[in-house]
This record gives structure tokens, C-alpha cells and sequence, in this order.
């Protein structure tokens, strides 16, 4: 049965090219702002069929409470059976700067042999492998040996916790043993890889005001206090000579137990210019993985072009942490907020304003579902399967643990880290949606029987 599984996947790598294609010309970024509503719901539709057609007959199209359309539906396996759940998305980010693209990014192009377009990999080219896997068990006379559940989210990269809210107002539509999250992916391509924790985020808007409104700076400079030097004080703050984060009474020196993340690797991967140092103290896989980082997102203040030699009398950061595990991110937030407040100079007029948050994760590896996956993922790849974290969050996989405990849960993936996901030129290496969907076949076929 393994070696038909595996041909019937290599068969059917052409139609997921172009199932891929169809898929990423649409512009499915759940914002209105940006794009007309109608690419989200196109997108949707194309799943709920693309699932219908595998035998999920009972599928809908569900709203959830940001707007968006999760589609969810479930295929019954024999008598008795566990059940999985099948997780992707179908939304998008929006592609940015279109200049900075090879390629147009609403088109699926082949470039050395990687396959370029929004969404290539996060996630269409999980929602891809999904269903190649699904193909290839009906192409090789294979039943699943578990109730299958499949739910493809709408607004996953916009954050406004749709799905979520559904996960905790129908539960029963999410309920099961084993659940795939395929939303992250390998340390590299062909390095079976499972992601066994998230960081959570604590975002908040700092403003700073010193002036009524600005004021010449030959006139007053001086004595006078700048919005701007008052907020790059306060900014300086937040991280040490070292580049570690530090922000008054959260830990900083958590270790990291799984597979290591080469530091060259990581300068390839992130495109560290030459001569920049890494920043922190700790291990790469320590400071992604398991340390809090903090990121100043973005800052309002008076562009370079067109500046006049006026003192500012506000100025203003977004500013993102990025919590591990053990950390509670409400908590996070306060010790930012408190740290923020406590470091501003001058008794300058600053405000701190809150952002949503999201909890960090961490699975356990231990239960006979990760089991029959990791050996999947070797029979798949010929490799032993390596665990790893991530920096990122998913908010979904806090409240699918809160609400099933006793479930598992695991992240698997096509988006290694030369997809550049959410960057111009995001693309997938079609051998990792075709080692996966193969790996994911085995396990399907192989769990509860």
C-alpha cells in the first residue's frame, strides 16, 4: 500500500499545480479595505466543492463573527473510529509592494523549479496538500481508518479571532482525537519536521506628546522637550547592548530543547546583510523559539521628505512581543505597558494603548497520534522527524487545547523557511506538498486501525 500511495501522489502532482493556480489567483485577503469581499467568498467556494468532491458531504460554509467563511464539513470513517481534523486557510496577506515581486503575485509561476504567488505556501499550498492526499487514498483504493473533519478558516492572517469565537460557540464542529494543524512547516526543505510550540503576542500603540503643536527648533530647540528623542528614549529601553529583550519583569533566558536552527541557516533565511551580528545572547532556536522578542512595527512621526525645522510635539510606535510558552500574554502586556510608562523622560505625556492578544502554545509529543504521524513523516521522507517551534502564533490552537484537552495536536506543513511567507516572492517547493500529502495519506490510512 505504501509504494501505491506514493505513486499515486507523484500522479497527481500536476493537478495540484493546478488546483495551486486557481487558488492563488484569487485575492482572497479578508480585508475590504483592500480587496472586494467577493475573492474571499470565490476562494471559500472553491474549497467547500473542492472538499464535497472527496466525500465531505456534509460541508457548509459557515459565517463567523468578523465576517469571514469557515468552512468546515465531515467525512464518517467506519464504526468506532477516532477522528482528525484536517486545519488550513484560505485567506491571504495582501502582497505588498508589487514592484518587489518576480512574478505577478496573483499567478502561480514556476521559477527554479520553486512555484512563486501569494499564498503558495501559507496556506493555499496546505490547502493544496490536504487534498492531494485525500486523492491519492481514493486513487489507490484506500479507505481513511478515522472520521475525517476538515475546516478551512477565512480571516486566519487578519487576526480578528472568527474562528475561534466558532471553536467556542459550536464546539461540537470541532471536536477530535488527532488534529493536524498544517499551517507551519520543516526546519528545510526535506527535514521532516513537527512544530511543537507557538509564541503568543501581546501588541500595544505607545504615544507620546510634549507640545501643544510644533515650534521652531532654532526658536526653542533646546530646553524644549521633542516627542520624537522622548520616544527613541523610551524605545532604547526595551533592549540591551546585546539585542536581548528586556522589558522590566519578564523573563529572557528560556532554553530551548529541540532541534537546533544553524546560525548561518538563520542569516540565509532572515537575509542578515553582511557584517550585521545576530542579536541576543542566547541560541538562534532559543531567541525564535522560546525568549520573548519585541519588534517596533512601525512609527509615526514626520517623514524625512518634507520635514521642516520644527521641534514634534507627538510621535507615536506600534510596538509587537512575541511571548513563549509558560507566559501568560495579558500579563506580558502589563509589565510593557508598566515598563513603558516607568521609562518615559522628562514627565512627558504618554499613552499606552492595548492591542489584542494571543496565547502562546506547546503540545505534548507523547500520545499514540504523534506517534503513527512521526513515523508517517520518516516513511515519507526517509529522515528522522525533528521538533521544532516557531515564532509566530496561531491563536486557533489555544482555543482548540482549551476546549479539547485531551486532544492532540500537532503542526505540520509545506511553509519551510525559503517560502518568505507574507514577503514579496512567497513561493512552496512542490516536493514538500508532495512529501506531505504522502506522509499525510500513510497516516490517515494507518490511525485508528
Amino acid at each position: 500500500m505504501t509504494e501505491e500511495l506514493r505513486t499515486a501522489v507523484g500522479e497527481l502532482m500536476p493537478r495540484a499545480r493546478e488546483d495551486l493556480s486557481a487558488l492563488v489567483a484569487m485575492k482572497s485577503v479578508a480585508d475590504a479595505r483592500q480587496y472586494p469581499p467577493e475573492e474571499c467568498a470565490a476562494a471559500a467556494h472553491w474549497v467547500l466543492e473542492a472538499f464535497r468532491a472527496q466525500g465531505f458531504a456534509d460541508i457548509e460554509a459557515i459565517e463567523t463573527s468578523d465576517g469571514s467563511a469557515a468552512v468546515v464539513g465531515r467525512r464518517p470513517g467506519p464504526g468506532g473510529a477516532p477522528t482528525v481534523l484536517l486545519y488550513c486557510h484560505y485567506d491571504v496577506q495582501p502582497p505588498g509592494n508589487e514592484e518587489l515581486w518576480g512574478s505577478p503575485p496573483f499567478t502561480l509561476t514556476e521559477r527554479d523549479g520553486r512555484w512563486y504567488g501569494r499564498g503558495a505556501s501559507d496556506c493555499k499550498g496546505n490547502v493544496v496538500m490536504h487534498l492531494t492526499a485525500l486523492r491519492a487514498l481514493a486513487a489507490a483504493g484506500v479507505d481513511p481508518s478515522a472520521h475525517l473533519t476538515i475546516v478551512a478558516e477565512g480571516s486566519e492572517e487578519m487576526g480578528t479571532g472568527g474562528l475561534e469565537d466558532l471553536v467556542r460557540e459550536r464546539p461540537e464542529l470541532f471536536a477530535a482525537d488527532m488534529i493536524l494543524i498544517a499551517d507551519t512547516g520543516n526546519t528545510e526543505v526535506g527535514e521532516p519536521t513537527i512544530t511543537t510550540s507557538l509564541r503568543g503576542i501581546a501588541n500595544v500603540v505607545v504615544h507620546v506628546s510634549t507640545l501643544e503643536g510644533e515650534i521652531h527648533s532654532g526658536v526653542f530647540g533646546g530646553p524644549a522637550p521633542d516627542a520624537i528623542t522622548a520616544l527613541v528614549h523610551i524605545l532604547s529601553t526595551l533592549h540591551d547592548s546585546a539585542g536581548n529583550t528586556t522589558v522590566e519583569g519578564l523573563t529572557n533566558d528560556q532554553e530551548w530543547a529541540g532541534v537546533s536552527y544553524d546560525g548561518d541557516q538563520f542569516r540565509s533565511d532572515a537575509g542578515v546583510l553582511e557584517g550585521v551580528q545576530l542579536t541576543g545572547s542566547g541560541s538562534v532556536a532559543e531567541q525564535v523559539w522560546a525568549r520573548p522578542a519585541l519588534t517596533i512595527l512601525g512609527i509615526d512621526c514626520p517623514p524625512v521628505v518634507g520635514s521642516a525645522a520644527a521641534i514634534t510635539p507627538r510621535a507615536s510606535a506600534r510596538l509587537n512581543l512575541r511571548v513563549p510558552p509558560g507566559t501568560d500574554p495579558a500579563q506580558a502586556q502589563k509589565l510593557l505597558t508598566d515598563h513603558l510608562r516607568a521609562a518615559a523622560p522628562w514627565g512627558v505625556h504618554i499613552e499606552v494603548v492595548p492591542e489584542s492578544t494571543g496565547s502562546p502554545f506547546s503540545s505534548s509529543t507523547e500520545g499514540a497520534g504523534f506517534a503513527q504521524l512521526k513515523s508517517a513523516l520518516t516513511d515519507a521522507y526517509g529522515r528522522e522527524v525533528g521538533f521544532a517551534g516557531q515564532g509566530g502564533s496561531i491563536p486557533l490552537c489555544s482555543a482548540l487545547a482549551e476546549q479539547f484537552p485531551d486532544a492532540e495536536i500537532a503542526l505540520i506543513g509545506v511553509e519551510e523557511p525559503q517560502c518568505r511567507i507574507h514577503a514579496p516572492d512567497e513561493s512552496v517547493d512542490p516536493s514538500e506538498i508532495e512529501n506531505l500529502a504522502f506522509a499525510e495519506a500513510l497516516f490517515l490510512s494507518r490511525y485508528g486501525s
